[in-house]
């Protein structure tokens, strides 16, 4: 079927955009199964492709936004998609479109719930700012269920000990868990790494208790600006302050300082930001 699609339509993958096509059914059901949809649910879509996951999450009674880069995708979306009467493509970046703005013209008839999932194989260059875009906009999705690459899935998923910026980041606003493991082979045209499906519990408000959420993550981004290296030469460099008055501070905040920034939890970090957000003004990373 895939095939067919692209030679009906004359067309072919962009390596520019990332696009390798998921033609493994097996995976399909994997993410309509995480995505636990109602009827009537609205879907966001990245980067539909050739609109096999769009049609199936049709089927399943879902109100699908599509949204796709390639003006030559868009065309052959629509014509394709036309008796779909709850599915929309929209031409555009996604990352340069408010959730807000997308939804719209869907809220209009959600009554008082304003609620939506995002569901995307994503490209694999756009992975960290799509999940900020979405997670860190006036209003969030209850769900996200994307395909990433595997490094990135896990690196999302990590618990602390393999913590990154990004896991803070992602863990801050939803509960992140590995579905399932996705061959190269599942895809057309096949990609060199190894995917997986991601699922995002978007959380109604984040787990730990920060009335700066922009300074938290200041202090964040200071803490793994050298994620080699202990916090107090982390701290240090990034913050601009002797290393002694770095120590007294971790220990004020309850953390020893040969510790590394891939080690903290978030109620740590929330303590630590606590600590240091005094410091962090004008401070350059």
């Amino acid at each position: 079927m895939y095939q067919q699609i692209l030679r009906q339509h004359g067309l072919r993958p962009r390596k520019r955009l990332g696009q390798h096509f998921l033609i493994d059914e097996a995976v399909l059901e994997r993410i309509l199964s995480a995505a636990e949809l109602r009827q009537g649910d609205v879907v966001v879509e990245v980067g539909p492709g050739l609109g096999v996951l769009t049609e199936a999450l049709a089927r399943q009674g879902a109100r699908v936004i599509a949204v796709e880069l390639d003006a030559r995708l868009v065309a052959m979306l629509r014509k394709r998609l036309a008796p779909s009467t709850h599915v929309r493509v929209i031409h555009g970046d996604i990352l340069k479109i408010a959730p807000l703005q997308l939804l719209e013209d869907a809220r209009s008839d959600l009554e008082a719930d304003p609620n939506y999932k995002v569901i995307a194989n994503l490209p694999y260059y756009i992975t960290s700012p799509t999940l900020r875009h979405f997670l860190e906009a006036e209003l969030r999705p209850s769900r996200m269920v994307v395909m990433v690459q595997r490094e990135v899935g896990e690196a999302i998923a990590a618990a602390p000990g393999k913590m990154s910026l990004l896991s803070v980041r992602v863990q801050f606003f939803c509960k992140p868990a590995i579905v399932c493991y996705v061959p190269a082979a599942s895809f057309n045209p096949p990609p060199k790494v190894e995917s997986v499906v991601l699922r995002l519990d978007v959380y109604t408000a984040p787990p730990i208790d920060v009335s700066d959420v922009a300074g938290f993550f200041d202090i964040v981004t200071h803490g793994f600006s050298l994620p080699r290296k202990q916090l107090r030469n982390s701290l240090a460099h990034s913050l601009r302050l002797p290393p002694g008055q770095v120590v007294s501070l971790l220990e004020k905040a309850g953390i020893e300082s040969k510790r590394r920034a891939e080690t903290l939890s978030l109620e740590e970090w929330r303590e630590l930001w606590k600590v240091f957000a005094p410091f962090a003004q004008g401070s350059a990373c």
